[in-house]
């Protein structure tokens, strides 16, 4: 952080996350000057063809005038012209290489920079290589908003419950395939089901990758691999989705008194869950019944249970799919990093 705390914050992919994000970061500079003693200051944004960079600061006026934006600067003209503490990188998830948010979180950790990932295929690509990386310049990773948005989980499982070993913890991440769960439990189709989910705007561009298990892969990638210490790999996990279910399955749960979640999950029998050996991991349909929190999750709504040697069972629910959550989960990891440093 520079000695005069003023904090200055740069914001890669600047679509609609990276904007509300900004948004929200500049409507509370005041609580952060009256918590922190800090003047943040918004000094580079950037999306795929262009950047705006002003060490002085960046207000709304500019920000949202697209003429203000020089074409071309992005990638490392961005980043070699953009002088920041922390990096708040927003953008589309490439799971196969990382693509430009893996080159921004790499630039800026190699900076000293502190980051927050928004974004979650950097993480699932080199989520190891970026925490050395921020290790070895004195700069911290956040990922709060990647690894389930509102819902605590990364911070959970490393502070909640530090003073303990997590045996094991199952978790329902995908806001899209809760909610095609319940409404094809309320008698929708799952096609019908899946478009209100489209219409309401939580569901990933593909929708594919929230039903059939891809969304909730990642997350228990970068949860498991950033929490645990774990080494799971996207392409290895076993992984189900929701789109076979039938109406055949919908009333024999109905009769039970069930409810479906799909969930991924971690369990182990070793001394640490980098371990190869000793425990198993994936993403699969489970039901629940009406004694259980996951049962009651309505809509969007997610949920993260961890089972551990000392404080037992731990449940923790809520953090329904919303852009604000996105961003405020952002946020939320701006914060810790001002409270830390």
């Amino acid at each position: 952080m520079t000695t005069e705390r003023n904090i200055a914050i740069a914001v890669t992919g600047f679509g609609s996350i990276g904007r509300r994000i900004t948004e929200m970061l500049l409507d509370r500079r005041e609580a952060y000057r009256q918590r922190y003693g800090i003047e943040a200051r918004i000094v580079g944004v950037c999306g795929s063809s262009a950047g705006l960079v002003d060490p002085s600061g960046l207000e709304p006026e500019r920000l949202y005038a697209r003429e203000s934006f020089v074409a071309g600067l992005t990638g490392e003209a961005f980043l070699g012209g953009v002088k920041a503490d922390v990096l708040v990188e927003a953008s589309p998830s490439d799971y196969v290489t990382g693509g430009p948010a893996l080159h921004y979180l790499r630039g800026a950790l190699g900076r000293g920079m502190h980051a927050i990932a928004v974004s979650k295929g950097a993480l699932v690509v080199d989520l190891r290589g970026l925490l050395r990386l921020a290790g070895a310049h004195g700069g911290s990773l956040r990922m709060s908003a990647a690894a389930a948005s509102g819902l605590p989980t990364v911070d959970f499982l490393q502070h909640s419950l530090a003073g303990c070993r997590v045996l094991s913890f199952e978790a329902v991440l995908t806001g899209t395939a809760n909610l095609v769960l319940e409404e094809m439990m309320n008698g929708l189709p799952f096609a019908d089901a899946l478009a209100l989910a489209q219409d309401r705007g939580i569901a990933e561009p593909d929708p594919s990758f929230d039903v059939e298990g891809w969304d909730t892969a990642a997350k228990l990638v970068i949860i498991a691999n950033a929490a645990l210490g774990a080494d799971l790999r996207l392409d290895a996990l076993p992984r189900e989705g929701i789109g076979r279910i039938g109406p055949d399955d919908v009333a024999r749960w109905r009769a039970e008194g069930r409810s479906p979640r799909l969930v991924g999950f971690l369990e182990y029998d070793g001394e640490s869950p980098a371990d190869d050996d000793g425990f198993r991991a994936g993403v699969e349909l489970r039901t629940y019944g009406q004694d259980h929190p996951f049962a009651h999750l309505r809509g969007s709504m997610k949920g993260f249970s961890a089972v551990t040697d000392e404080m037992g069972v731990l449940t923790v629910v809520g953090g329904a799919s919303d852009p604000r959550a996105t961003a405020a989960a952002a946020l939320k990891d701006f914060e810790h990093i001002l409270a830390e440093c």
